[in-house]
């Protein structure tokens, strides 16, 4: 991890997101104190969709649901929606 000063970062802010780029982080300091961090910034992804299925795959799974009630998106018995709820108790 390589340390330059806030005042060599304004100065070689294009050379140091090269660096960054690069895969290499930057810690910008203050007074010889570490103020900042420069990393590289995280991919953004939605889900990894060979990654499942390699892991289906490694288990042997072929379905992740393999049943679903005829009944599932029927509207609940009104008993039960009128029901209270049980007090919440807040457990630390």
């Amino acid at each position: 991890m390589t340390q330059v000063s806030i005042r060599e970062a304004k100065n070689k802010l294009a050379e140091l997101a090269r660096r960054v780029e690069a895969g290499e982080t930057i810690t910008v300091t203050r007074n010889g104190k570490p103020v900042m961090e420069l990393v590289p910034a995280k991919k953004k992804g939605g889900i990894n969709w060979a990654g499942l299925e390699a892991f289906k795959k490694e288990r042997g799974i072929t379905q992740f649901v393999t049943y679903v009630s005829p009944d599932f998106d029927d509207p609940l018995p009104e008993d039960f929606l009128i029901t209270p709820l049980p007090p919440f108790k807040n457990e630390r």
